[in-house]
């Protein structure tokens, strides 16, 4: 459908939300269908439908939200997506000012953003970890060595212990993988390299899920790969990404997570995974 079609049957004065409800009901399509097809759950779809974008996450899910929408009617989704950033550009123009002395506690305008909160952390551990090598400079005496007529009296270092030993020669392939949802309501799909689902639901807070042992190319699809804490073996490794994005597509057997650079971040390009749009 062209943008011709939309705006004969979206007539001046009309929101978005009226134009892929009423189109939807036209199809005959039920809320449920588009849920299968788009895989956005009911309630968002009620939302979009009521044009009660409040209870999304974020400006980034709304947008995408009304894409996969018009995408599924086979309206023209570029089109709408600008009336709907246009909409919400005029709705933030008439806000009401806020007054901050009567805020609640846990107003979200009132909070740091969970990025300033990062920063800030960062800034201390840095301090305190300058403190403590300063501290240990100025107080603590410099380690002697020893003379060089005692180097073949020097006992033989210890053969490592039997547990050292497995656990230095164990597979990273055969190593458990865990994930578990730092913050409430995250959508995650994972799913082996034939496409097969091995699990997809909007995880709770504090939510984990194991890969499967036997899963033979495991990969993830999310929206918010940053909220997402990761062990390997029982061992923190980065997440996948340091600020909300769509990933798609990515490893995460343990082999490819470990084979990852150090610190937080997306594969470097050319890796297995790709991101998707």
């Amino acid at each position: 459908m062209d943008e011709n079609e939309i705006d004969e049957r979206a007539p001046t004065g009309r929101t978005v939300s009226d134009t892929l409800r009423q189109e939807r009901e036209r199809q005959g399509m039920s809320r449920k269908d588009l849920s299968d097809r788009t895989k956005i759950s009911e309630r968002h779809l009620i939302a979009i439908d009521e044009g009660d974008f409040s209870a999304m996450p974020s400006r980034t899910y709304i947008i995408g939200f009304v894409r996969s929408y018009a995408n599924a009617l086979g309206l023209d989704a570029p089109v709408l997506v600008q009336r709907l950033r246009d909409e919400m550009g005029m709705a933030e123009k008439v806000r009401p000012e806020r007054n901050l002395d009567h805020m609640e506690p846990g107003d979200p305008e009132r909070n740091p953003s969970g990025r300033l909160t990062w920063i800030v952390l960062a800034a201390v551990i840095a301090l305190v970890v300058i403190v403590v090598v300063a501290w240990r400079g100025l107080f603590m005496p410099a380690a002697q060595l020893p003379p060089l007529e005692d180097e073949q009296q020097a006992p033989v270092a210890a053969a490592p212990q039997p547990a050292q030993a497995d656990a230095a020669a164990a597979d990273p392939a055969s190593q458990e993988v865990v994930f578990t949802a730092t913050v409430d309501g995250i959508w995650v799909k994972f799913y082996d390299r034939s496409g097969s689902q091995l699990f997809q639901k909007q995880m709770a807070l504090n939510e984990s899920f194991t890969i499967p042992a036997d899963a033979e190319g495991p990969q993830i699809w999310t929206g918010r790969p940053e909220a997402l804490r990761i062990t390997v073996g029982g061992r923190a490794v980065p997440p996948l990404a340091e600020e909300q994005s769509v990933v798609r597509d990515i490893p995460v057997d343990s082999a490819a997570l470990l084979a990852r650079p150090a610190g937080p971040g997306l594969p470097q390009p050319g890796a297995a995974g790709t991101t998707g749009g």
